[in-house]
């Protein structure tokens, strides 16, 4: 008798936790080998899927998304397709390889293939991005021999959905017993907006001094289309998943002062490429140049450009080694064309 009433007590427990241990399960996710899987789906990004498993009670669980058919699930969650569509609601498996998603907007459910899913309840983007670094180098010397120099480089990106601001600046200052022998500045501003998630247009200014090289101020003021060739999480491989490509064409209007030449004004192309490649953790990589083409006279333009490697020490501090090179092919008479600066700094990089 006792034994009886014994064995429905265990049978009803064990009803009674079945549901509160399947309670967090969500979804229903069916794999190419035929074994399907239970749980909480967290999200999927960059082609890996992660969830809290309900025969799992540890860590959450990840599982690569080339390897999933379907979904099926009784809670609305949010798919980021290929083409840039973001649908909400409730995902059930047609076929393998094939879903159909009810929404709330549409009575009939929307035919969802799984090999157009790039996100799955992906984590909210912050309104603006800004990424950027601080770097300076310098030294003193005294006694027999008397030399100070200074360096300052410095860059701020912030970035939405829509648009990108780039700001550069340099500034460079040398002296020795005989005074001043380096004193240059160099800034750049630029708007990009998307048009698309690529395509672009964009606007710029740069400014620009240097008084060995009777140049008081140069200026340019351009517009054009630039396109994102290579953005974040093109590429899977822990090399390249983080790497930056994009390229710019456009016109302007193009100006030099001088301090003893005559002063000079054209309507100028322009041409750029900015890179940047974070090989490792530690190590990023770096190249951008500006090229200006006069539209009036073929034989005048003026290159700049900037490339080095730059290495996260501890935290957020750095060290760069870069090397700039500035071009220009009709400069004040008696002054050289090209101009080479090397740079050894110590900055700070934020994000």
């Amino acid at each position: 008798m006792y034994q009886k009433e014994f064995c429905v007590l265990v049978m009803l427990m064990v009803l009674l936790m079945v549901p509160v241990a399947y309670a967090g399960v969500l979804a229903q996710i069916d794999l190419k080998d035929g074994s399907r899987v239970l749980g909480e789906i967290i999200e999927m990004t960059e082609g890996k899927l992660t969830l809290n498993a309900a025969f799992s009670d540890g860590d959450p669980i990840v599982i690569n998304w080339t390897e999933v058919v379907g979904i099926t699930s009784e809670e609305p969650m949010t798919f980021v397709l290929d083409d840039g569509i973001v649908l909400n609601g409730n995902p059930r498996m047609d076929a393998p390889g094939s879903m159909r998603m009810q929404t709330t907007l549409l009575e009939r459910p929307l035919p969802v293939n799984v090999a157009s899913v790039i996100a799955i309840n992906p984590p909210k983007k912050k309104a603006v991005v800004y990424t950027g670094n601080i770097n300076f180098g310098g030294s003193i010397n005294s006694g027999n021999t008397k030399l100070k120099n200074a360096s300052l480089v410095g860059e701020l990106i912030a970035r939405s959905d829509r648009l990108r601001l780039t700001m550069l600046g340099r500034w460079i200052y040398g002296e020795d017993r005989s005074g001043v022998n380096a004193r240059n500045a160099f800034g750049m501003i630029k708007l990009d907006f998307f048009i698309t998630n690529r395509f672009y247009a964009y606007s710029s200014a740069i400014f620009e001094q240097d008084t060995f090289q009777d140049l008081q101020l140069r200026t340019s003021i351009n517009a054009g289309p630039g396109y994102q060739f290579i953005d974040k999480g093109d590429f899977t491989s822990s090399y390249f998943k983080d790497m930056l490509l994009s390229g710019e064409i456009g016109v302007g209007f193009f100006n030099e002062d001088f301090k003893l030449a005559q002063d000079k004004n054209f309507v100028t192309g322009r041409w750029a490429i900015d890179l940047l490649w974070p090989v490792l953790p530690t190590v990023t990589l770096f190249h951008q140049h500006q090229g200006f083409p006069s539209l009036e006279d073929s034989s005048d333009y003026y290159v700049t450009s900037q490339q080095g490697v730059r290495l996260h020490m501890w935290e957020n501090f750095i060290s760069s080694f870069q090397v700039n090179w500035r071009y220009d092919n009709t400069p004040s008479p008696g002054f050289k064309k090209s101009d080479y600066l090397y740079l050894l700094t110590l900055g700070y990089a934020f994000e």
